[in-house]
């Protein structure tokens, strides 16, 4: 088992190698950490990512590297299988002025017919380690940002580091996990994170970022901020990758085999549990899989609703009077600032004055249905089992997902004179 050093001292990627010490587990999630067999008898899909990180074809669209399928032709590429591959292949590009786009699992990327006219590098580091048990009954877990999300959730239910659970299933690697705040069934990764180790663009260094410097929020982070905000980009823009390029991120959990306690009644029911039990970590993913199925929402190369980028758009959070003025069966919930986490309970607490409501419950109110298409036997629309993910049919372009986007847009706008916002980063639009 490997035990990273403590300490949170800035460094320089020179310094030291990263561990090429492989660790993955295979999908069953019934193998805990382990390095103390022969590479020979694990699994193979574990001894693919130790062997061979990299597939070594290079993509020539961005449709072959976004789960929307869409995107025209890339400028340069880069697979990076080291920190010090990636780090130095960004500080080249800008150095040179030339355009990033660092891409992990391509789950959270809308990219236009144009392509992009830049370096786009892939992180395909994909390693686990364990950083201190120590704690009273918790551990410290660092994963890289080429990790594969669901693997550290696998990784996480088989060696029992609770709380990854109800994060079944989302597509995508570890290092979006702090950019977007990624969250489902009532969890969020805000919960679980302690920090982010990140190259700083503006600096040229290593920095870490501790949980309180993130800046998480619903679906958002100071990391998200830095790509259209240039105050929050230190006085520039800097495109569809930001400032902060997450290397790796660590989570500190408590170690246990039960859940935290169930807090999504769609969940509670699946499970036949009142809101607030716990449950076994492993019984909750699968119902959790199970939920994200009927929606489409686990990939699956012979599905088509799963060709999407997941929830297209992001809950719209409102002012208690705006929200008044919503019907009154349309759905409310209460706001959270993570930038106030509750320290040692990770809690966070309820922002006075704003309500959350539900994108899917305006996109079908609006009078848009599952399976909606701009026009008959359009080759892009909404999933036939959930009306907040955008797919490609088969066939679709980038302009043809904008169409959607914008017909969806201004469909609820009209209705209710909300604007619903993009969760995915737009690349050429």
């Amino acid at each position: 088992m490997t035990t990273a050093p403590d300490d949170r001292t800035p460094i320089d990627p020179s310094d030291a190698a990263p561990s090429r010490e492989p660790q993955l587990v295979e999908g069953d999630c019934t193998i805990p950490l382990s390095a103390d067999v022969d590479p020979s008898a694990w699994p193979e899909p574990v001894q693919a990512l130790a062997h061979a990180p990299g597939s070594g074809v290079r993509p020539t669209r961005l449709a072959e590297l976004t789960t929307l399928r869409v995107g025209g032709p890339v400028g340069s590429y880069v697979e990076a299988t080291t920190q010090s591959e990636l780090t130095e292949a960004i500080r080249e590009a800008d150095a040179a002025g030339t355009p990033v786009l660092v891409v992990g699992g391509g789950s959270n990327i809308m990219a236009s017919d144009a392509g992009f006219d830049g370096l786009v590098i892939r992180d395909a580091r994909a390693e686990v380690s364990l950083v201190s048990d120590s704690m009273c009954g918790g551990v410290e877990v660092t994963a890289t940002a080429g990790t594969t999300w669901d693997d550290l959730v696998c990784e996480a239910i088989a060696s029992q580091w609770a709380g990854f659970a109800p994060l079944s299933g989302i597509p995508g690697t570890v290092g979006a996990a702090p950019v977007q705040n990624i969250g489902a069934y009532g969890a969020e990764v805000a919960e679980l994170i302690a920090s982010v180790r990140a190259w700083d663009r503006l600096r040229n260094r290593v920095v870490w970022l501790a949980l309180g410097e993130l800046g998480l929020a619903y679906r958002d982070s100071r990391l998200k901020q830095s790509l259209t905000d240039a105050e929050a980009g230190g006085g520039r823009l800097w495109g569809p990758t930001g400032r902060w390029v997450v290397l790796d991120a660590t989570f500190a959990v408590r170690q246990g085999s039960l859940s935290s306690r169930v807090a999504y009644s769609q969940l509670a029911g699946a499970l036949g549990v009142e809101l607030g039990e716990r449950v076994p970590e492993r019984e909750l993913r699968e119902a959790v899989l199970e939920l994200r199925r009927s929606k489409g929402m686990v990939l699956d190369d012979a599905d088509h609703d799963t060709w999407s980028a997941g929830s297209f758009f992001t809950n719209p959070i409102l002012t208690t009077a705006e929200a008044e003025r919503l019907p009154a069966d349309a759905p409310r919930f209460p706001v959270t600032d993570h930038s106030q986490v509750v320290l040692g309970t990770k809690e966070a607490p309820v922002v006075e004055g704003l309500v959350k409501t539900s994108a899917a419950w305006l996109i079908d109110h609006a009078g848009f249905t599952k399976g909606f298409t701009v026009e008959a036997g359009a080759p892009a629309g909404l999933s036939t089992k959930h009306v907040l993910a955008l797919t490609n049919r088969g066939g679709a372009t980038g302009a043809d997902l904008a169409r959607l986007r914008d017909t969806v847009v201004a469909g609820v706008r009209e209705r209710y004179g909300i604007t619903l916002v993009p969760e995915p980063v737009q690349v050429g639009f």
